[in-house]
């Protein structure tokens, strides 16, 4: 089993209004390179031990395109000093547009960097103000060309559906427009509100409307039908993806491989617990510096139970065969009225000892993981 590897950048332009990340706006370029030592520093003082071939590595953030090349270099070469890395190593960075140039996507290009997590979210430039992006939508036509042209040939793209005031037709144009510039990758998303955010509060307040969950509803479903005939294949409840081109990375958390995190905020499953570092970026430089922990969460999970509600996530679904082999247990016995109750709520089906979400089951997935946890 391999394993991956996060590094959190924390820094972005603006605060989008949806957000409950952790991240902090870009303040001085002496702080972040501040933050570039510590991160560096705890991965060459990990506490992991690491054994499996690391075959990703994943930038998130934040805005992990705000750091020069430079920047990235040095963090991947900490990487590579300390761990076992795959030569075809899947390296994905996460960029928003307006904040790369050709210039430093041929270098992030030439560092090893092959798959780029592009954050467009909409094409609709009222939607874009709404969500305080820092960006319109011509900024996101201009990027994806820029990486074309600077070689990128993984491409993914972020959209989501279900904003206030949205309509369908806004979302079949931003479908539309998606499809037609054709990414390897489509991340696609119903809104979620997080307390403490703005946009919770403008709802709150009535300064936006509210979204209306049947018209989220019906944009997932044109959504399942406009990205199968163009010819993506839905492999997880959010993501799809042109043949061979699914997030390796990804794909770790919801198949429970160990995955190792750096940097602010960072999650870590080692196969039987996940931890978390400190939340707070000046609080985790400093913790860093005085050579303290970074951990403040730690936690023993309840595998059988994560193995059924991130499987059924999964196109796929579960192998209750897998299943039995892995935890010697029989699932459909021991979850046996609720599956029931599910079957006949038309929300998962079983065929070929395999349980998997129905269409309908997709729209209601919550609802249907709660039945493991």
């Amino acid at each position: 089993m391999s394993a991956g590897i996060y590094l959190h950048i924390p820094f972005c332009k603006s605060r989008c209004s949806y957000c409950d990340f952790a991240t902090d706006v870009w303040r001085s370029s002496n702080a972040v390179e501040r933050y570039v030592d510590a991160i560096c520093s705890e991965v060459r003082n990990s506490k992991f031990e690491i054994r499996n071939l690391a075959d990703t590595i994943y930038f998130g953030g934040g805005t992990p395109s705000l750091l020069n090349p430079a920047q990235i270099e040095k963090i991947l070469n900490s990487v590579l000093s300390e761990f076992s890395v795959a030569n075809e190593c899947e390296i994905t960075m996460e960029m928003n547009p307006a904040t790369v140039t050709p210039e430093s996507l041929a270098a992030y290009r030439a560092l090893g960097v092959n798959r780029a997590s592009f954050g467009v979210q909409t094409f609709d430039d009222r939607a874009l103000k709404l969500l305080a992006r820092g960006h319109d939508a011509n900024d996101a036509r201009l990027t994806f060309k820029m990486l074309r042209d600077a070689g990128f040939d993984n491409v993914s793209f972020d959209l989501i559906a279900g904003l206030p005031g949205q309509t369908l037709d806004v979302w079949q144009r931003n479908l539309a427009e998606a499809i037609a510039m054709s990414p390897e990758h489509l991340s696609l998303y119903l809104l979620e509100i997080h307390e403490g955010t703005p946009l919770a509060e403008q709802l709150r307040s009535n300064r936006q409307p509210q979204p209306d969950p049947e018209l989220a509803a019906e944009m997932y479903e044109v959504m399942l039908d406009r990205l199968s005939a163009a010819g993506y294949k839905q492999y997880e409840i959010s993501n799809f993806s042109k043949p061979g081109y699914e997030s390796r990375h990804n794909s770790k958390y919801w198949t429970l491989d160990p995955v190792f995190g750096f940097g602010v905020s960072a999650h870590s499953f080692d196969g039987e617990q996940r931890y978390a570092n400190e939340r707070d970026t000046a609080k985790y430089v400093e913790l860093i510096g005085n050579r303290a922990s970074t951990e403040n969460y730690r936690e023993t999970i309840d595998i059988a139970s994560e193995y059924v509600f991130l499987g059924l996530r999964l196109e796929n679904g579960i192998d209750l065969r897998q299943y039995r082999e892995r935890f010697g247990k029989d699932l459909l016995a021991r979850y046996r009225d609720e599956i029931e109750l599910l079957r006949d709520s038309g929300l998962v089906e079983i065929a070929d000892d395999r349980i998997k979400l129905t269409r309908k089951g997709k729209l209601y997935s919550n609802e249907v993981f709660a039945v493991f946890v």
